[in-house]
């Protein structure tokens, strides 16, 4: 008796290639936006001369976070209004924010500093990628002798509606 090896037909090969595509460019929930998450952050930051010129688009690089979904020395965040805005006799940074923290890993938001102490408050709303459904709000405080602005505060992952 002869026996002969049975090759799979072009359907079943076809059907497992169309099945993995589809997985492959599926794009996965977050992690923390799936559970909820929610807790305080601490945040370091440093606005160089050299990337925080005053113009839209400059930005400041984190330094320390204490949030994975938000890496130190590869987090940026982007100013659209960077120049102070004069109000009474206090110059105030008021500008759109974007916390970028990878390819499309950011997150949208808005900070207000006054300038004549270095404290303001910074809010994100909602943001895509590892910062899907995540919000916060952080104090302000600049040190204007070392440089580092400090943004403390609290975070929460909204679970995400389903698709």
């Amino acid at each position: 008796m002869t026996r002969f090896l049975e090759l799979p037909s072009f359907r079943s090969i076809a059907t497992a290639g169309f099945a993995a595509l589809a997985l492959s460019i599926t794009v996965a929930t977050p992690v923390a936006a799936q559970s909820g998450q929610r807790g305080q952050i601490h945040i370091q930051k440093v606005c160089p001369s050299t990337t925080f010129t005053g113009a839209p688009g400059s930005y400041c690089t984190i330094t320390i976070s204490d949030l994975a979904a938000i890496p130190a020395n590869a987090a940026r965040v982007y100013y659209d209004e960077p120049s102070p805005l004069p109000i009474g006799t206090v110059a105030f940074a008021d500008s759109k924010v974007v916390l970028y923290a990878g390819p499309g890993n950011w997150a949208a938001g808005r900070c207000t500093v006054d300038y004549s102490n270095g404290l303001g408050l910074c809010t994100m709303s909602d943001g895509t990628g590892t910062l899907a459904g995540f919000s916060a709000r952080f104090d302000v405080r600049i040190d204007f002798m070392s440089g580092i602005t400090y943004w403390d505060g609290t975070y929460a992952f909204s679970p995400l509606p389903p698709r």
